[in-house]
């Protein structure tokens, strides 16, 4: 019994843990990572500040393991859409495609998780989920270098300014009104980042047009 009750604790626990970063996340999804702040996140998860103060002690905290839940969904969406994938260019490409439905479709919340200022004690938690998508396309990068589907190039760069690129042009100030025009922009997005890696322009049309949005993109 003893060992059942425990189980039963871990589980409220980790339920608590869950609602209150989806109650941050949702915060941010309206009103950017200020709007992250211990009071108006408790009201959300329906439960008192002090609670709250338990898991996180201070705003840092929860902004920080939101941080780490976004990239870490992000992360994983990433590779469920290009795992799937018939190649390694197909793969980039459905990783793309992904990365830009799903800015598209969180707009406000993938730029404040990626783009937008934060407190200096945060720029750590920040550089770091900015590597892990650099990283993961880089790696994608990599994988069609070495199948002789893109030409040489440093990926590390490569994939750097594929990040800047997607950002901006799907959740950035500069980003086009998606209302009505969300599957238009993911692939032109699409289109331009395979040119800009190298892929011909017949070849880079031909994989935006087979890439279907993935089921992936939905938040």
């Amino acid at each position: 019994m003893p060992y059942r009750r425990t189980e039963n604790v871990a589980r409220r626990l980790a339920a608590r843990h869950a609602a209150i970063i989806a109650a941050a996340r949702q915060a941010a999804s309206e009103g950017g990572m200020a709007a992250v702040q211990i009071a108006p996140v408790a009201r959300r998860a329906g439960i008192a500040a002090g609670t709250v103060y338990r898991y996180f002690p201070g705003k840092t905290d929860l902004v920080a393991a939101l941080l780490a839940e976004f990239a870490a969904r992000e992360i994983g969406a990433l590779r469920s859409a290009a795992d799937v994938a018939p190649g390694p260019l197909s793969a980039l490409a459905a990783a793309i495609m992904t990365f830009s439905a799903r800015a598209l479709r969180e707009r406000r919340l993938a730029f404040a998780a990626i783009a937008e200022p934060v407190d200096p004690e945060l720029d750590a938690v920040r550089l770091e989920l900015r590597q892990t998508l650099a990283r993961e396309f880089a790696a994608r990068i990599m994988a069609a270098i070495a199948g002789r589907h893109l030409p040489e190039q440093d990926a590390a760069l490569s994939a750097a300014a594929l990040l800047g690129l997607l950002v901006e042009g799907s959740a950035g100030p500069l980003a086009p009104i998606a209302a009505g025009r969300e599957r238009e922009i993911v692939q032109l997005l699409t289109l331009f980042a395979l040119r800009a890696l190298g892929v011909a322009d017949a070849r880079a049309r031909g994989l935006v047009v087979q890439t279907a949005m993935p089921d992936s993109a939905a938040p």
